[in-house]
């Protein structure tokens, strides 16, 4: 069983342990952070903490990752574009059309399956039953670079350099519109939706929402759309695909936040993407085990390419 002890700097009266907890482990999902908090692998100053109490400057809080139980995930061969492997972690290239792990609607066929038939048991416990391995997630419609820990001690130190924003994560994709700045800067928090729960949105003053923070830099104009660098900083959910539509310029090929902008750009274009034009590219960090700096690259998917394609060839003579 892994542990992880510290101690509170600042007290924070209008937090609560749940959600300072998930600030902390942002790599957690929100349920495993109440699990552990509900079955008591959660201790502040020796005692169960409660979901709902605020953390104290001096509080020591104790958190303690239970070991994985048997899991009823079927190990499936399932083909995997893997970019490196050593006894410690898997880097690979995701698919578009791959879920990370199982949910609802996707009991099988996920990464996790894959990973299962692939690793032969060696992956960590960290993630529980369902997410053995899994130190961060991509979404369905987003390819590119992952990285998967093979033992509990590569999980905990990769989970600590991404909530410590040591790890570089570097994305490309296409918005619609033409983006009136050569780079920028998007610093806008980032909550559930109000009403469609299943979105996320940037949050209005008052109101729920965690810091996010996406830097950007155009690489080419193209007729009714930009392709963009993208560096996250911060890693919430959908946050790249929720800063770009706050910005007023949605990912091309994005049905969720895509609305009529996307509808335009098919209009214009004659090109409708099957899923977001969103490509994790670039993925470094400290390695766990011998500390050293690596670096990884995932070239562009198919379809991503015959888009970027698809727009040049009606580019040309555009000046």
């Amino acid at each position: 069983m892994e542990s992880d002890v510290f101690t509170v700097v600042d007290s924070l009266p209008g937090s609560r342990m749940d959600a300072f907890l998930r600030e902390r482990y942002e790599q957690s999902s929100r349920g495993e952070i109440q699990r552990l908090l509900k079955e008591g692998w959660v201790q502040v100053n020796g005692r169960m903490a409660k979901p709902a109490q605020s953390p104290r400057a001096g509080d020591v809080v104790e958190v303690r990752w239970p070991a994985a139980v048997p899991t009823e995930v079927v190990a499936q061969e399932i083909s995997l574009e893997i970019l490196h492997e050593d006894a410690d972690l898997i880097v690979l290239n995701k698919s578009a059309e791959l879920v990370v792990h199982p949910s609802a609607g996707h009991s099988d066929g996920t990464l996790v399956n894959a990973l299962l038939h692939h690793c032969q048991g060696h992956l960590s416990g960290i993630g529980g039953v369902e997410r053995p391995g899994i130190v961060h997630r991509l979404d369905l419609g987003t390819s590119g670079c992952l990285v998967v820990a093979k033992n509990d001690q590569a999980h905990r130190s990769l989970q600590e350099q991404f909530a410590d924003r040591k790890v570089e994560k570097t994305y490309q994709c296409i918005v619609c519109g033409s983006l009136k700045e050569a780079e920028g800067e998007i610093r806008a928090p980032i909550g559930r939706h109000a009403t469609q729960r299943k979105k996320m949105t940037v949050t209005e003053p008052g109101r729920p929402g965690r810091s996010a923070w996406t830097s950007y830099r155009l690489l080419e104009r193209l007729p009714e759309s930009s392709f963009v660098e993208a560096r996250l900083h911060t890693g919430r959910t959908h946050q790249i695909r929720v800063h770009f539509q706050h910005l007023g310029f949605p990912l091309v090929g994005d049905t969720t936040y895509g609305g009529r902008a996307n509808v335009r750009f098919t209009e214009a274009t004659g090109i409708t993407p099957s899923h977001q034009m969103l490509h994790a590219r670039h993925l470094a960090f400290f390695h766990p085990r011998h500390r050293a700096w690596v670096e990884f690259d995932a070239p562009l998917p198919p379809e991503f390419e015959e888009t970027l394609t698809g727009l040049r060839t009606l580019n040309r003579g555009v000046l």
